[in-house]
C-alpha cells in the first residue's frame, strides 16, 4: 500500500492509539491530534520515537492548523465514557458539532477522505433486536446520555451533507462495545470496572439484575474494522462490534473466575435510559468491507485483564 499521511483525531485515547499503532505498522505518517482530555499521552509514548509519527496538542473544538494535508482523516475525538460525558456534556456536544465541521473543512481542503467514529448509541435503548443501520433508533434527546448521543448523531448528519454539497468522500462507523488494553480503569464502563474491582477484591456493582446484554468487540478487530472501511467505497452508516451477546452478570461472573478474585457482586438500581439489549446486525460489514471479529472474548479479556494487572 502507498504511503499516506494520515491525521486521527483523538489518537491519544483507547481506540485511536491502537488505530495510530495499526497504521505506523502499514508504513504511512500519522498524525495524532488531540488535546488529551480523555486520552493518555502515556498510550502513545512508545510510538513518539517513530519518525513517521508527529502528535500535535490540539482540541478540535478550534480550527485546526495543520501545515501540510493529508489523504485520510479519522475523526475518534470525543469523551465516549459515560463518566466522561456526564462531567463534561457541553464539550461533548461541541465536539460532534464544531469539531465535526472543523475536521470536515480540514478533510475538504485537503481532498481527504473523512471517517467519522460514531456510536451505536444512536439507537438509543434499542426497539429492534439485532441493531440494523436502518434503525432510525430510540433516543432521549433531554436524558442523561443525549449529549453524547444525540452529538454523534448530530455528527453523521453533517458528515453526510458535506459529502453531498462538497462531495468530501465520508465514512461513518457505528461502533458498539470495545474493549481491549489502554482502557482507562476509571471510566465507568462495564469491563474496567469489573476488572478493577476483581483485581482490588472489591464488590462487582451490576445494575439492575443484570440481565441487559452487551456484545463486546476486541479493539484489534475494531480497527482492522475501521481501517477496511476507509478503505472501501461505502458511504452510508456500517456498525462495527462483535454481533455475540452476553449478560452483565454472567460478565461479571467470568470476570471473578478469570480474575481468581473473592469479589462479591451486588445489585445497584438501572441508571435512567440505560440500553438494555445491545447486539449489532454485522451484514453490511461482512458484505461491503470483508470484515467480521476473529478474536474470541476469552482471549481478549484475559489480554484485558493483563494489561490492568500490570499497571497496578
Amino acid at each position: 500500500m502507498e504511503n499516506k499521511r494520515i491525521i486521527v483525531a483523538g489518537g491519544s485515547g483507547f481506540i485511536g492509539s491502537h488505530l495510530c499503532e495499526f497504521l505506523l505498522k502499514q508504513g504511512n505518517n500519522v498524525v495524532c491530534v488531540d488535546n488529551l482530555s480523555s486520552g493518555s499521552k502515556k498510550n502513545v509514548e512508545h510510538l513518539l520515537y517513530n519518525k513517521n509519527f508527529e502528535l500535535i496538542e490540539h482540541d478540535i473544538v478550534g480550527q485546526l492548523e495543520i501545515k501540510a494535508s493529508a489523504g485520510q482523516f479519522y475523526n475518534l475525538a470525543s469523551y465516549a465514557s459515560p463518566k466522561d460525558y456526564y462531567e463534561h456534556p457541553l464539550e461533548t456536544l461541541y465536539a460532534g458539532s464544531f469539531g465535526v465541521k472543523n475536521t470536515l473543512d480540514f478533510a475538504r481542503a485537503s481532498k481527504a477522505k473523512y471517517l467519522f467514529a460514531s456510536t451505536s448509541e444512536v439507537y438509543g435503548d434499542p426497539l429492534e433486536h439485532p441493531q440494523k443501520e436502518s434503525y432510525y433508533g430510540n433516543v432521549n434527546s433531554v436524558g442523561p446520555r443525549s449529549c453524547y448521543d444525540e452529538a454523534k448523531r448530530f455528527g453523521e448528519a453533517l458528515a453526510v451533507n458535506y459529502s453531498k454539497r462538497f462531495s468530501v468522500p465520508v465514512r461513518i462507523a457505528r461502533i458498539f462495545n470495545t474493549f481491549g488494553p489502554r482502557m482507562q480503569a476509571d471510566d465507568g464502563r462495564v469491563i474496567p470496572n469489573f476488572v478493577s474491582q476483581a483485581l482490588d477484591g472489591k464488590p462487582l456493582t451490576v445494575y439492575g439484575k443484570g440481565q441487559q446484554t452487551r456484545s463486546f468487540c476486541y479493539v484489534d478487530d475494531l480497527v482492522k474494522g475501521l481501517v477496511k472501511l476507509m478503505e472501501s467505497t461505502y458511504s452510508m452508516p456500517v456498525n462495527l462490534g462483535n454481533p455475540t451477546e452476553l449478560k452483565v452478570i454472567d460478565l461479571a461472573k467470568k470476570i471473578i473466575a478469570m480474575t481468581g478474585s473473592s469479589s462479591e457482586i451486588v445489585f445497584k438500581t438501572l441508571p435512567k435510559d440505560d440500553p438494555q439489549r445491545r447486539k449489532p446486525d454485522i451484514a453490511i460489514a461482512v458484505k461491503e468491507l470483508g470484515w467480521k471479529p476473529t478474536v474470541s472474548f476469552d482471549l481478549g479479556l484475559k489480554k484485558t485483564i493483563d494489561f490492568f494487572r500490570e499497571a497496578k
